[in-house]
Order: structure tokens, then C-alpha cells, then sequence
């Protein structure tokens, strides 16, 4: 069987990926917070495909929890491995820098920075000594661009960009790939706030794109397809910033 870890999987592009990965044959470990009922209607649609799953509830931003809950589950399966991690877990905190409180920033950057090492770290031996192994994160838009508002998770995203083109290049020999995800305005509960109407206007294609579009891209970076892509950051965003 074959293993596959989805942070913040419970709802929106989370969930959209852990549904194609499940299709691919992978069992999935969704990670979430504390949104218990979210998560539970992810893993029923995932069994209603005919896969399966199973939940992992952690703060990734928690490096004891997270440690326990992934060396747990590790000792409990010694004869596997996660072999695709999907680093999806983020939030948003818009503010001017201005008026931004220091909790806006931390909360930010700690799920998605720290969220990440803590995550990646403990399961990346596994994946050099299998000599095969796919970390996907999610990042956005808005750290490629930078956008007003979003100074705190514009660095964010921005620092996760860096850190996959680094790590990219530490583990490429033993069949490691690294990669990033850049969606724009994705119809999710986080663009709810948004005005889709006076957005579309300026995005070439017309529209916001879907969560199966996001996933569609992880599904092909898992793939063995996709085994000399590595280090990069590859935009779906309509054509809005290129």
C-alpha cells in the first residue's frame, strides 16, 4: 500500500487533493486541525470513491505533537513510508503592515514555515533511504508577486518557495522531488471574502479556478511522469501574473 500525507486536507484544495491522490491509489492520511466534521466528510468522500484514508489531528505549527503523531504512526508501519507529502496547510491574516498585530504575523508564518519543517523533517530519512519521494507544498500568488494586505503570508509563501528550491537540490540524487505550487483565486472558503465579479476582470482566462485544477497538478507531480521536475514553482492562476 501506498502512503500519502495531505496537510490541512479536511476542506477546500485540501480535500480536492486528497480525492486525487486517492484515485491514484494512495492511502491517505489527512491531516487537520480541529475541524473534526470537515475531516470526517473528506474521508467518507474519499471510501465513497472506493479508497481509503485514515485522519491525523495536529497542530503543525506543534513540534512535539506533530513528531508524536508521525513517529507513531511510522512505528505502527515499519514496513512502509509516506513516499508524497503535500505541505497544504496556511491560513490568512490580510492586514496593511500598518495595522498588523503581531499575532497576524506569527500565526501566519508558523503555520506556514515552521508547519513546514515540522512536517517534512521527520519524514524525509524515509524517503532517501527508499530512494523515491514527492513534497508538494502549496504556496501561492502571493509569493511570487507580493500582494497589499498580505505582507505576512506573502513572506510566508515567499519563504516556502525558497525553501523548496533548497531542499530541491539536497535530496535530487536519491530520486527526492521538491516542488511548489502557486495557485491565484481559487474558489474556496478562503476567497469567500473576495469579490469574484470585480476580480475575473482582470484575470486573462475569466474566472477562478477550481480545487480539482490544483489538484490535477499535485496528482501529475506525485507521478512518476514528473521525475526530472524538481525545484520548481509552477503557476495556476488564469493567466492573472506570469
Amino acid at each position: 500500500m501506498k502512503y500519502a500525507l495531505v496537510t490541512g486536507g479536511s476542506r477546500g484544495i485540501g480535500r480536492a487533493i486528497c480525492l486525487k491522490l486517492a484515485e491514484m491509489g494512495y492511502h491517505i492520511l489527512i491531516n487537520y486541525q480541529s475541524n473534526n466534521t470537515e475531516a470526517e466528510a473528506t474521508l467518507q468522500q474519499i471510501r465513497e470513491q472506493g479508497s481509503d484514508g485514515e485522519l491525523m489531528k495536529f497542530d503543525v505549527t506543534d513540534a512535539a505533537a506533530t513528531h508524536a503523531a508521525l513517529n507513531g504512526w511510522m512505528e505502527q508501519h515499519p514496513d512502509t513510508y509516506i513516499e508524497v507529502l503535500v505541505n497544504n496547510a496556511g491560513i490568512r491574516r490580510d492586514n496593511l503592515m500598518l495595522w498588523m498585530e503581531q499575532e497576524e504575523w506569527s500565526r501566519v508564518l508558523d503555520i506556514s514555515l515552521n508547519g513546514f519543517f515540522n512536517v517534512t523533517q521527520p519524514l524525509l530519512k524515509n524517503m532517501l533511504v527508499k530512494r523515491f519521494g514527492r513534497i508538494i507544498n502549496i504556496v501561492s500568488l502571493s509569493g511570487i508577486k507580493g500582494m497589499p494586505g498580505q505582507t505576512n503570508y506573502s513572506a510566508a509563501k515567499g519563504g516556502i518557495i525558497a525553501a523548496t528550491k533548497a531542499l530541491a537540490q539536497e535530496v535530487a540524487k536519491k530520486h527526492v522531488t521538491v516542488n511548489a505550487i502557486a495557485p491565484g483565486f481559487i474558489r474556496t472558503d478562503m476567497t469567500d471574502g473576495i469579490d469574484e465579479n470585480e476580480w475575473k476582470k482582470h484575470i486573462p482566462a475569466g474566472r477562478f479556478g477550481e480545487p480539482g485544477e490544483v489538484a490535477a497538478l499535485v496528482g501529475f507531480l506525485a507521478s512518476g511522469q514528473a521525475s526530472y521536475i524538481t525545484g520548481e514553482v509552477i503557476s495556476i492562476n488564469g493567466g492573472l501574473y506570469t
